[in-house]
């Protein structure tokens, strides 16, 4: 036997082991009826906006801000303490650097929860906020909260009219859905014009870097969106003051019905942290009394968003069941067929299909509802994403009932065609949310007000389309990762999608791809990728993490190359790295909520993905180890 040979044998030999020791650690973490949940974490904004929420909820008495909730005030204040830079900001993914508007958020929240501003703490962060454009350089969301208190003329904020759930060409549903929800919670509660009490003598004042505007800016040329949208927003401020007072109450009881239709079925309104705050914010402000069940339900349904188990506490942006277990199932199934723990996922999974028409039903009115949630229970907003990982999924499990598993199949593979866009592609939520002069409003600096299709979700469909016998369609556009980060992933899940669907590894752009993965390989055999990427609008190094390591091999593999000395070294990456207990360590931030404005660490991405990885190469061997790409 050559070298080469025995060298082959021994790496599948240590990845089959590696891969047994990840299946018993993963199928450990399921829960008794079948699930996976891991914890979902983000930044210090979430502690911050629970306390600006708790300021609402419990508005300071003569002057003095006593709130119910202090001790848990007093936890939030302590776990933004401790994500604090040294340069004294605050940074919205690890490893980052200090970032205005989560700057700004921590020094309200700092700040109103008693923090000294002569501690030097809150010293260091009044100067980076002022070294970064002072409080006039937030985005229009920290502008549009702190205006609720009068602590942001609302002359400078962007206006938001419950008006537009009136108009017409489905405007509403142009927007992406995570979008709409806030806009229209949003539009209710700035309908009132709230001046929400702040404690005697609060202010913010020193964070007002002189010399600089409020104002939104301009964008030089003859004609822009964005200057158009500021003009309409000047008519939006006079139609406040002067419009129809009769065609007003129309639009809020309207968004009203809206909001409350939502509510129902669901773990809060769009199951998601933002909608959810302003959910509650907007039932105040239409009259519901504390103690009104729906208002009951709403801040119960918030507060269960947070962790605190005397040791912990912070804010998950949301739930993902149903993402976790989709994935852990299938890369379970790829590494161990036929195991117990599948059936459960199985049967748990099948139980949670949507069945009756949600938001995306507005542009597919005569699709069949079928689909899957990334959260326990958000019935109006099942996405492709999460419905194209379950269908993979269930590719390797077998559910208790035969029957039920196909009829599913052949509803949810309906859906997921009806589902795609004009352009070939496929997005998280909707079908053709491509209104792009909408990012140019006032209030799209949060760079999420369309819901575009995109590589990762479009292989992610290809590949799931193929495993359950549809071949062969081509997808359209760039290899961006929007829902991972950033290109590696994008690459990883549209050559998975392309090998799916049929195309040969011999395409020139899936050899362009495996250069390009091989050529960004790190030296210690793994590979990283910085949430700079977007910033910078190019792949931007970073540290080795499991995940993106799991990502480069598993597109590399797709690719045809399961052979090469850069597989070789990636997955000695990850057997060297895999702790005893089969799992992986992961601090970076590796998820996408909004590029460029907020980041996710999803905590069983370093564990499935490498498994997944693993499993794939050991399957791959048939084919030999060899240098002959230099990787």
């Amino acid at each position: 036997m050559s070298t080469t040979s025995q060298v082959e044998n021994a790496l599948q030999a240590a990845a089959a082991q590696a891969a047994e020791r990840s299946a018993n650690y993963l199928a450990g973490l399921q829960a008794r009826d079948g699930h996976w949940c891991a914890e979902l974490t983000a930044d210090t904004t979430l502690e911050s906006d629970y306390i600006l929420f708790q300021l609402w909820l419990y508005p300071p008495v003569n002057g003095r801000w006593e709130p119910a909730t202090r001790a848990k005030i007093d936890k939030a204040v302590r776990a933004i303490l401790e994500r604090q830079l040294p340069d004294g900001g605050f940074n919205i993914y690890v490893d980052g650097p200090s970032e205005v508007s989560a700057s700004v958020k921590a020094y309200f929240a700092l700040k109103v929860a008693g923090i000294s501003v002569d501690d030097p703490r809150m010293t260091r962060l009044r100067n980076k906020i002022l070294e970064l454009g002072g409080i006039q350089a937030a985005n229009s969301y920290v502008k549009v909260n702190l205006g609720l208190f009068d602590l942001y003329p609302r002359r400078y904020c962007p206006a938001i009219p419950p008006e537009v759930v009136l108009l017409p060409w489905n405007f509403l549903y142009q927007m992406s859905s995570w979008t709409r929800a806030i806009v229209v919670t949003l539009a209710i509660v700035h309908s009132a014009n709230p001046r929400r009490p702040v404690p005697a003598g609060f202010n913010l004042d020193e964070i007002w870097k002189p010399g600089v505007s409020a104002e939104f800016r301009r964008v030089p040329g003859l004609f822009h969106w964005h200057n158009l949208f500021l003009r309409m927003d000047r008519f939006l401020r006079w139609w406040e003051r002067h419009g129809s007072r009769a065609l007003r109450r129309k639009a809020v009881e309207r968004a009203k019905e809206w909001m409350i239709e939502r509510l129902g079925r669901s773990d809060g309104l769009g199951a998601i942290y933002p909608p959810m705050m302003y959910s509650v914010m907007a039932l105040d402000v239409l009259g519901y009394a504390p103690d009104h069940p729906l208002r009951v339900e709403a801040l119960r349904q918030f507060d269960n968003l947070c962790t605190d188990d005397g040791e912990r506490f912070f804010f998950q942006p949301c739930f993902s069941p149903v993402w976790d277990t989709a994935i852990a199932a299938y890369a379970l199934g790829q590494a161990r067929a036929g195991h117990p723990a599948l059936r459960r996922a199985a049967d748990w999974l099948l139980a949670r299909e949507i069945r009756r028409k949600g938001d995306w039903a507005v542009k597919r009115p005569n699709v069949e509802p079928s689909g899957w949630v990334f959260e326990y229970a958000n019935e109006f907003y099942p996405d492709i994403d999460d419905t194209a990982m379950v269908m993979l999924a269930l590719s390797h499990s077998a559910a208790s009932d035969a029957e039920v598993q196909r009829a599913c199949h052949r509803r949810a593979l309906s859906w997921l065609l009806a589902m795609q866009s004009s352009d070939g592609g496929w997005a998280a939520f909707d079908a053709d949310n491509n209104w792009h002069f909408l990012s140019q409003v006032p209030f799209a600096d949060h760079n999420a007000m369309l819901d575009p299709t995109c590589p990762d979700i479009t292989g992610r469909v290809l590949e799931a389309l193929a495993a359950h016998g549809l071949t062969r369609q081509h997808p359209d556009g760039s290899w961006y990762g929007r829902w991972g980060v950033a290109y590696i992933y994008g690459t990883c899940f549209a050559l998975r999608g392309l090998a799916a669907s049929g195309e040969s590894d011999r395409e020139a752009h899936v050899l362009r791809a495996g250069e390009w993965l091989r050529s960004i390989q790190n030296a210690d055999g793994g590979w990283g990728e910085s949430c700079s990427s977007y910033d910078n609008g190019t792949f931007t190094p970073g540290p080795s993490t499991p995940s993106q390591t799991a990502w480069a091999i598993l597109g590399l593999i797709a690719g045809g190359d399961a052979g090469s000395l850069s597989v070789q070294h990636g997955i000695e990456y990850l057997l060297e790295t895999q702790r005893p207990d089969g799992s992986w360590d992961e601090r970076l931030a590796t998820g996408t909520g909004f590029p460029k404005v907020f980041y996710l660490n999803y905590h069983l991405y370093k564990d499935y993905f490498p498994l997944l990885a693993l499993a794939s190469f050991a399957k791959a061997g048939s084919q030999t180890v060899s240098g002959s790409y230099n990787g």
